[in-house]
């Protein structure tokens, strides 16, 4: 299984393509951090995981594991 990366910033869009990849069997999402780690990136979590089910892996990606210059 891959994993879906969601690097969207408004927690409803994040929801959105948690949603949108989960109609497509995805079961795993990873979240680029754009608050390093912070209350914002934190509601995002939420929305994911709450859009993603109970059966879903949702995490937030550590802000040392995006490489620099990379797209966020």
């Amino acid at each position: 299984m891959t994993d879906a990366y969601v690097a969207v910033v408004n927690p409803q869009d994040v929801a959105r393509e948690v949603e949108r990849q989960a109609a497509r069997g995805c079961r795993s999402f990873v979240l680029r951090p754009v608050a390093g780690g912070g209350m914002l990136d934190q509601e995002r979590l939420g929305a994911a995981r709450y859009a993603a089910g109970l059966q879903a892996e949702v995490m937030l990606e550590a802000p040392e594991d995006v490489p620099a210059g990379a797209a966020r």
